[in-house]
């Protein structure tokens, strides 16, 4: 269905994750930002938890070996399909042997490509997702590599036409590129164990993602912050959105190839509803912790929903 021509490190194939094996040592793996990948689904006409390209290294270039509608979200890029310019978050339907060229985001971090049918790779363990780590999953568990092919299933819906939505990243206060992003943050459990001082730190210090940070982890640089001794905790369970705090005093979020267990101290956890912010942030760029409380955390899922919602409704008018 495509064949890869040029990729950079790390691309590989996602879905919303892998659920109900993290007492067996299995992290979720899945979609940095599922919110594009959700959205990119239904511009695609498919389930929107179906198999999809999560692309963070650029450019990107593959070729269509069979007509098929496709959609691109996530973070701003420079697209063109056979030559032709494509405005970002939109959906077409590409003829056999054109090339679709995805480069480097003005905007953003990550794009998802979705292809009607989804991307036809095995279930393993009720996902779709590559677990880069363990080496399964996706694609012969791997990112994929010039010369692969990935085929697709059977289109869940078939219409003409193009059209694209507003992505996420233009709602709200959310900042990406050379703004500050604020991402709201509860207490960790053992946010007691630091002192006044380092706990104003946390939460007034404009942090920035270094390049020791990847699908497992983001790691912080700015103020230290250090215990005045060592800690030692029982392991306990990780999930995506921990703040952690190593010996070295740099913050480490957890994110989509989380670790299943750990033993650092607990800071802080990212809501849920802002996860996705992070999956588009850059290495370099610069964030808050905004404090918010657990009630807080819970309502700002209905910011998704809202979303996601006004994107089906607008595929409900270019199906219609």
């Amino acid at each position: 269905m495509i064949e890869i021509l040029a990729t950079g490190p790390v691309n590989a194939i996602q879905d919303a994750g892998r659920f109900g094996y993290r007492a067996q040592g299995v992290s979720t793996s899945g979609a940095m930002d599922p919110v594009s990948m959700r959205a990119g689904n239904l511009l695609a006409g498919n389930p929107e938890t179906a198999a999809t390209l999560e692309i963070q290294s650029f450019p990107l270039r593959l070729r269509f070996t069979a007509s098929r509608r496709f959609a691109v979200t996530g973070a701003v890029a420079p697209m063109t399909l056979g030559g032709r310019p494509l405005p970002a978050n939109w959906t077409a339907v590409a003829e056999a042997g054109e090339e679709l060229v995805i480069d480097r985001p003005s905007r953003g971090a990550r794009c998802y490509l979705a292809l009607a049918g989804g991307l036809d790779v095995p279930d393993v363990l009720g996902s779709r997702s590559t677990h880069l780590r363990n080496d399964f999953g996706g694609f012969e568990g791997r990112e994929i590599r010039p010369g692969d092919v990935l085929g697709a299933g059977t289109p869940f819906a078939i219409r003409a036409g193009e059209a694209g939505v507003v992505s996420p990243m233009a709602h709200g206060a959310t900042a990406f590129g050379t703004e500050v992003l604020t991402v709201r943050t509860v207490a960790g459990a053992d946010l007691d164990m630091f002192d006044a001082g380092r706990r104003r730190a946390f939460w007034d210090t404009e942090w920035r993602i270094t390049p020791q940070s990847n699908r497992s982890g983001y790691r912080l640089r700015g103020e230290a912050l250090t215990l005045p001794a060592p800690v030692s905790l029982y392991s306990y369970g990780v999930v995506p959105g921990i703040v952690q705090v190593p010996p070295s005093g740099e913050p480490i979020i957890q994110m989509a190839d989380a670790n299943t267990a750990g033993g650092y101290p607990r800071i802080g956890g990212v809501i849920e509803a802002d996860l996705w912010k992070l999956g588009q942030a850059a290495i370099g760029s610069r964030l808050r912790f905004e404090r918010v409380d657990f009630r807080t955390a819970a309502e700002a899922m209905s910011e998704i929903d809202t979303y996601l919602a006004a994107v089906r409704r607008a595929v409900g008018l270019l199906a219609g």
